[in-house]
């Protein structure tokens, strides 16, 4: 941690582009779908295959991807909750010290862009700007710290893909075919028909699927049930949590089914290489994201560099509806292009509002930007990563939203925070008149803290986020109830020896504040930058802490601490608003309620 704390003495009054083009050939026998007539399929070539000899030396990076975001529509908050999770995990992962590459982005490809854009009256390629941009404000408003934001339609992205789709042709896993079956346009994919709700609907958008008869190129996916089955085994971890490990156990048991990586009627895409009739298949593009992201801008575009830039990803996170892509077809299809797979896949829940998924496709959304101008960045990063048990689906409810946040961030940390200073600003001119390790000589909280820390680190380390807000909201609960029993301000008028005591005690009560501003800044980054300021420390020395600077011992005699503020404002209700206001109004009042409804607390 940076040095250089001020101290003070008397300190209390009274104390790359340009990928091969592909020849083709016909691969063995495949597996396939009742409804597909095979074709020969002409011609391949062999993809290189080289490593570079200073990958083994370098640090191994923790690679970690939010799903490539669909900009059919601007952001909704089911993107944003995976996104404040990746963001809070790997802010976790920077305090532990990793090498972290944080990779989010955008999916611009297919035919749901394609109608997106002639209805916004713009070309396919200015509606992904206006809308890839849209994520970007986003990401900045709720202060997502990503390391790399990939669109598929950057020209390293196609340059990956193209080599990509080598490997796996020259492992004979592609193959030219009829299919005819029923396709969900929102879902991009055929479904089969016992899946389907009433009059053929998608389950998951509600909307009939359509008729279709293509000749494309497919994937040998049956191929690689075994060794699947054989990941699963070896690797439970592989799919998390474990129900989502279940499913698709499930999905790999009922056997799997070769599948289309073209489509012949979308003109938006990456062109099938060889066969410019065809684009690659949404999927097959975007999954290489997540690897094409680990090349710089404007570097020549190899797979191999990108790979040995931090690949396999330790934690590819996702919505549980797209886990069948992310945990069969991504898995299979890295192993045909000899690519190891990522370490783990983690399916979360679903956001749901009225108990119905939140869906830009179902027109129910929450708008996340509406979300941080009411309410802040930090309120809504507390809230879904607090309330919702990640993994599981949750509920969003503006009332419980205002009533945890105010009971969690205004009272239990904010109001303890700020009496304290407060304190210490009246009775020691604002500067610490003992260590915090001597402070706490013989009182129990030093251990019970850090028992709460060791907690919460656990929990962060295993992806439970809720669980982790809880043990650090504990220390604020133990802050509260220790300074509640000890009554400083009481101290403080009795003088002598309960003079110093008092003061002691506020010490303890600002060391429990500055860990606390630590242990949950993977969740509430600014809020807890405005409490280590106003503990005395600068900016920069926030941006260099480690996990290990949660340990006792922080602060120092004659460090001098800031003005006393409230750092997270309360939140009133409408009701509190309206009520307000009429009371002004009777007393002829002419201040007016503030526009986003904040007091401090």
């Amino acid at each position: 941690m940076a040095a250089g704390r001020a101290f003070l003495g008397a300190p209390c009054s009274s104390l790359a582009t340009g990928a091969r083009r592909l020849a083709f050939s016909s691969p063995p026998p495949r597996a396939l779908a009742p409804a597909l007539r095979r074709r020969r399929f002409p011609g391949r070539c062999i993809a290189s295959v080289s490593s570079s000899p200073d990958a083994a030396s370098a640090p191994e990076p923790y690679v970690l991807t939010t799903p490539l975001y669909y900009v059919n529509a601007p952001p909704h908050m089911g993107s944003a909750y995976t996104t404040i999770a990746a963001d809070a995990i790997a802010r976790f992962q920077r305090l532990l010290e990793k090498k972290v590459i944080f990779i989010t982005g955008t999916d611009e490809h297919g035919e749901k862009i394609a109608t997106s854009a002639e209805a916004s009256g713009r070309n396919p390629k200015e509606h992904c700007d206006v809308i890839s941009s849209s994520y970007k404000m986003l990401w900045a408003d709720l202060d997502i710290e990503y390391d790399k934001f990939i669109r598929t339609t950057d020209h390293k992205h196609e340059a990956v893909v193209n080599e990509f789709y080598s490997r796996v042709l020259n492992s004979g896993d592609i193959y030219r075919a009829d299919y005819e079956g029923l396709y969900c346009v929102s879902c991009e994919e055929y479904k089969d028909e016992k899946e389907l709700a009433e009059n053929n609907s998608c389950p998951v958008h509600l909307k009939p699927c359509v008729a279709r008869k293509e000749d494309n190129y497919f994937f040998a996916l049956s191929k690689y049930q075994h060794k699947l089955e054989e990941l699963l085994a070896r690797n439970p971890d592989f799919v998390r949590p474990s129900h989502r490990l279940n499913e698709v156990q499930g999905w790999i048991k009922s056997g799997l089914r070769d599948f289309s990586i073209s489509r012949a009627s979308v003109e938006w895409g990456i062109p099938v290489p060889n066969d410019t009739k065809q684009t690659i298949y949404v999927w097959f593009d975007a999954l290489l994201g997540y690897i094409s992201a680990l090349l710089d801008d404007g570097e020549q575009a190899n797979l191999q560099q990108a790979i040995d830039r931090g690949w396999p990803a330790a934690l590819h996170l996702i919505g549980k509806d797209i886990l069948r892509f992310h945990a069969v077809y991504w898995p299979a299809m890295l192993m045909s292009a000899g690519i190891s797979v990522p370490d783990a896949v983690f399916g979360h829940g679903f956001l749901t509002k009225d108990g119905m998924k939140m869906g830009k496709s179902l027109g129910n959304t929450l708008e996340p930007k509406d979300l941080v101008e009411r309410f802040g960045a930090d309120a809504v990063r507390y809230f879904f990563l607090r309330e919702v048990e990640f993994g599981n689906d949750g509920d969003y409810s503006e009332e419980r939203f205002i009533n945890i946040v105010n009971a969690h961030l205004a009272n239990t940390i904010g109001n303890l925070l700020n009496r304290t200073l407060g304190l210490l600003k009246k009775n020691c001119k604002s500067t610490l008149p003992f260590d915090s390790i001597a402070a706490v000589d013989g009182v129990p909280v030093r251990e019970n803290v850090e028992n709460l820390v060791d907690k919460a680190k656990h929990h962060y380390e295993n992806l439970l986020l809720s669980s982790a807000c809880e043990s650090v909201l504990e220390i604020g609960n133990l802050g509260n109830l220790y300074i509640d029993e000890q009554a400083p301000w009481s101290c403080f008028k009795k003088g002598g020896e309960s003079t110093e005591k008092a003061a002691k005690d506020l010490v303890i009560i600002l060391e429990t504040m500055r860990i606390i501003a630590i242990a949950l800044s993977p969740i509430t980054p600014s809020l807890s930058l405005r409490i280590y300021t106003q503990l005395g420390f600068t900016e920069d020395q926030f941006r260099v802490l480690r996990w290990d600077d949660t340990k006792w011992g922080g602060l120092k005699a004659g460090q001098v601490m800031m003005e006393p503020k409230p750092v997270f404002a309360r939140i009133e209700t409408e009701m509190e608003v309206e009520a307000q206001g009429s009371s002004k109004a009777a007393k002829g009042g002419k201040k007016k309620a503030q526009s986003k409804g904040l007091v401090e607390a």
